[in-house]
């Protein structure tokens, strides 16, 4: 599930790295890529702590809605956060080079590979 998972994450057009985190233990369970200056396993961890810190100020603000993914711009790459409906905790996480990268269809075409890979049993 895992490799297959990331195997059509980095087939996306602009694909640097991805990887499938447990957020709640903070780390990467399979990562794939090299992205450049991008340790995986560091963005694992940094990314389960922004996920966590959005979910608690949802809860503060009363909010009763599940994050569907996280957008992070930077100047020469997207970084996307994908959550599993099927698996609490778990998210995709995708490095896009931003030159060469459609957002709009990154995003699209992880939400198909959580909802096609990641919900299976």
């Amino acid at each position: 599930m895992l490799a297959s998972a990331l195997e059509a994450a980095t087939a996306i057009e602009g694909a640097l790295g991805a990887a499938v985190v447990d957020s709640s233990l903070g780390m990467a369970l399979a990562t794939a890529g090299d992205p450049p200056g991008i340790d995986l396993d560091v963005a694992a961890a940094g990314n389960s702590a922004l996920v966590a810190a959005k979910q608690r100020t949802m809860a503060d603000l009363g909010l009763t809605d599940r994050i569907e993914d996280v957008l992070v711009t930077l100047g020469t790459q997207y970084h996307v956060i994908r959550m599993s409906d099927a698996h609490p905790g778990l998210f995709l996480y995708l490095v896009l080079d931003r030159s060469r990268a459609n957002l709009a269809a990154a995003r699209f075409e992880l939400g198909r590979i959580e909802r096609r890979i990641l919900s299976r049993p």
